[in-house]
């Protein structure tokens, strides 16, 4: 048989789960097999015909994509937060894949992006400094939190700097927890520091990465990771939807948009209401983001200039500041696509 068929994988540790149909949403086969690279190569070598698969984004996604798209016609790596249809009814890893498949032949699924080469190594190391960079912030909040407990002040910056730390230290009640809490940090900054080093060196292996740093702001780091998270400017047409992946996209809701009046159909005028910025998107890519606009609000430079001009038309500092970050992101995504140097005219207030 050489007609298209649709391939539903629930993927776990042990063993995945399979279902494949047909064009007409016949359930042709079910099968159970290892969580391994031999085994599954070898299940899909027994296939004859268009296949497309689907499986959802999770632990093992990057690897089975790697490992499977040579081996398919398609794949759809899908957000299993847009899968509603997985939440109804009885559910096991059965019914699970029998529901992708049939997703997937109806066109259903919210596909997350898989594809760019050469970026895997920029990818875990961007992925590190992250995950480190929270580590070593829920440290620091560990230590303020412990002074705070036993009524002690401690703002600023000097609880955590080695040249105060025995006075700190001293304080009553705290030096048994606090000797542990500052060991973890010392360990934290050593591999941050590290990853940060091994990080910019990858990322000048990037000519991306050398042209996003030339944005004020931006800097070598959030190009660096820029490039590791969002891989290629082509997978967004326009600005609006990279503000809707990085979380600066405001939802509008709206209802009984249209009314008759003596039999003429008439646009209704009341406003749509605003419910804020979208929630489902890249927490990591908002962070770069806000961070790099709430620098610009408090440096010198182009970006100050334009927050200062969205301040004077008496927009409020808390939406001039989103507007400055779906700016940067805007030009971020048209110095990337162009391949140009960043152009301060870029920042006239109607291109905003």
């Amino acid at each position: 048989m050489t007609s298209v068929k649709y391939i539903g994988m629930d993927v776990h540790k042990e063993a995945i789960s399979i279902a494949l149909m047909n064009g007409a949403g016949k359930l042709l086969m079910e099968s159970i097999i290892e969580t391994k690279a031999g085994t599954i190569l070898q299940f899909f070598a027994g296939l004859r015909g268009d296949l497309r698969v689907t499986f959802e984004e999770g632990t093992w996604a990057a690897w089975l994509y790697d490992l499977l798209k040579a081996h398919v016609t398609e794949i759809v790596v899908c957000n299993p937060r847009k899968n509603a249809l997985l939440k109804d009814g009885s559910k096991s890893d059965r019914i699970d894949a029998r529901k992708l498949a049939d997703l997937l032949r109806g066109n259903y699924l919210k596909p997350v992006y898989h594809g760019e080469h050469g970026l895997r190594m920029l990818k875990e190391l961007s992925r590190t400094y992250l995950a480190i960079s929270k580590d070593l912030v829920r440290v620091m909040n560990r230590l303020k939190a412990l002074y705070r407990g036993w009524g002690i002040a401690c703002s600023g910056r000097s609880v955590y700097a080695a040249s105060y730390r025995e006075a700190w230290l001293k304080k009553p009640g705290v030096r048994l927890r606090a000797e542990y809490f500052y060991q973890q940090l010392d360990t934290l900054l050593r591999l941050r520091r590290e990853v940060r080093r091994n990080l910019l060196i990858e990322s000048r292996k990037h000519s991306a990465t050398k042209m996003l740093s030339q944005i004020p702001t931006i800097g070598p780091i959030r190009s660096a990771h820029l490039v590791a998270l969002i891989q290629t400017p082509h997978r967004f047409r326009t600005k609006r939807q990279l503000w809707a992946y990085s979380g600066l996209a405001v939802e509008t809701h709206d209802s009984a948009q249209f009314r008759y009046v003596d039999g003429q159909l008439f646009r209704s005028r009341k406003p749509q209401q605003l419910r804020g910025l979208n929630e489902d998107h890249n927490h990591d890519l908002k962070n770069i983001f806000k961070g790099a606009a709430q620098k610009a609000t408090v440096g010198a430079g182009p970006f100050r200039e334009f927050y200062e001009r969205l301040l004077a038309k008496g927009i409020k500092p808390s939406m001039a500041r989103l507007t400055v970050a779906r700016k940067i992101a805007a030009i971020t995504l048209a110095v990337w696509k162009k391949g140009v140097r960043f152009d301060p005219e870029q920042l006239k207030l109607q291109a905003a």
